[in-house]
């Protein structure tokens, strides 16, 4: 990713704040494969503690499970799946008493040993309101970086999460 590509993602972040300090829209996140970059992008513009709560990040299964993800769910459909992220969005949107909450799960550029379900760029992401929960899912282009494979669903994520706000 350019250092360009870079600095649009953190401008698209702190308009995307700002809107929602504006609208004083609360926001929470529970992040794996993005491991906190989302609640880090937010957090970065000044003044965001009035809408931002917390978030968790859960890499592993066990963590999902412990905060809430049903076993089940992921039994039944995967860790990397609309119904995990889904899951995942509820959960934080619950627990931080937000108005959205962010789920994201997948695998960027290498297969997880961990998981059989485990497919190279594939990512699910998900967006929690109290009307609806709105999953998505995204196949990743090659990126040079793990930091990089970050940035593209933060951007893709802000995206959904504007749309969301009617933006």
């Amino acid at each position: 990713m350019t250092a360009q590509k870079e600095s649009s993602v953190r401008q698209k972040y702190r308009d995307l704040t700002l809107l929602l300090i504006e609208r004083g829209i609360t926001v929470s996140t529970m992040e794996s494969c993005t491991a906190g970059q989302i609640a880090s992008l937010i957090t970065d513009t000044e003044g965001s503690s009035a809408v931002f709560r917390g978030s968790y990040v859960a890499y592993c299964n066990d963590e999902k499970i412990r905060l809430g993800v049903p076993a089940e769910v992921i039994d039944s459909y995967g860790v990397y799946s609309e119904q995990t992220a889904s899951e995942m969005a509820r959960l934080c949107r619950r627990d931080f008493r937000t108005d959205l909450g962010v789920g994201i799960s997948g695998t960027f550029g290498n297969t997880d040993p961990n998981n059989s379900d485990s497919v190279p760029g594939e990512v699910f992401f998900a967006i929690s309101t109290a009307k609806e929960t709105r999953s998505f899912h995204c196949t990743i282009p090659t990126q040079r970086t793990r930091f990089d494979y970050k940035l593209y669903m933060a951007d893709a994520v802000a995206d959904h999460i504007l749309e969301e706000l009617g933006k």
